[in-house]
């Protein structure tokens, strides 16, 4: 008994030296993951490495820097998923935006169980009559047209609280262009589909061989994994850089390229 007690006490004092508590820190800078959502935001270590509770890389900050980063308004983000959504499409962005500290949901028609590509079980938290107000809005591709041909779909997202950015990947840009939110902007879609996309959407300037297009409030990418690089894109515009950059070694995604894509809105890097 007492050979377990003091095991355990000897766990507790070892976290307590190497992981202090954020708020108790005296230093001027420490080691901290960059936020995810998770308890281990608020945890400062006193040397490089990864966070042994999210796994995300540790980078020197000064303890000012770390406290604005977690006074930061933490973004609602709502995917919207049809029957039949391409796995990747949402995956990749969401995977992004939750280890950017977003909180992230996924609402669909109804709150049935919907399949991914004839594969994955999806419960969506809600449906269109209960979808609360989101700063981002998403919409992927994979049988986009069950959401495209839906009037149901098309007059929630016309009526839905406005967010403060509208994000598409693949042919879910179909989506806001049903909604009537692609005209006189330039934007893109799946390579298979950017002809399609054009004769649907006469009003838009539609381009390919590009990952993303951002407008400002509404980003489209192109299809599949360019979603990751619309997603980090997005991050960086609101986070910053260093907070995109961290998140894409993190998952040892080197395929993005900072600014690769058509930046119609230039304003990047003003954290919210």
């Amino acid at each position: 008994m007492k050979t377990l007690l003091y095991h355990h006490l000897l766990i507790f004092f070892s976290i307590i030296t190497m992981f202090p508590a954020f708020s108790q820190t005296k230093a001027k800078t420490a080691y901290f993951c960059e936020p995810c959502g998770n308890e281990c935001d608020r945890i400062a270590f006193n040397k490089p490495g990864k966070c042994p509770h999210c796994g995300m890389a540790l980078s020197l900050q000064s303890v000012a820097t770390h406290e604005k980063n977690m006074n930061l308004k933490r973004l609602k983000v709502l995917f919207y998923l049809q029957n039949g959504v391409e796995v990747l499409d949402f995956a990749g962005p969401m995977e992004v935006f939750s280890y950017a500290g977003f909180d992230v949901a996924v609402v669909s028609k109804t709150k049935d169980p919907i399949v991914a590509q004839g594969v994955l079980k999806i419960i969506p938290q809600y449906s269109i009559d209960d979808a609360p107000p989101a700063d981002i809005l998403a919409f992927f591709g994979g049988a986009a047209g069950n959401a495209t041909n839906d009037p149901a779909v098309i007059k929630w997202v016309q009526n839905a609280p406005k967010p403060e950015y509208y994000f598409s990947v693949c042919t879910g840009a179909f989506i806001l262009g049903k909604a009537g939110m692609l005209d006189n902007l330039t934007v893109t879609t799946f390579h298979e589909s950017i002809e399609e996309l054009r004769k649907a959407f006469p009003k838009a300037k539609v381009l390919s061989n590009v990952r993303f297009v951002d407008n400002g409030k509404i980003i489209t990418t192109a299809g599949i994994s360019a979603g990751i690089d619309g997603a980090l894109h997005l991050v960086e515009k609101v986070r910053g850089r260093d907070v995109a950059v961290q998140i894409a070694k993190y998952m040892e995604y080197d395929k993005w390229v900072p600014a690769q894509g058509l930046v119609v809105d230039k304003q990047i890097g003003t954290a919210k």
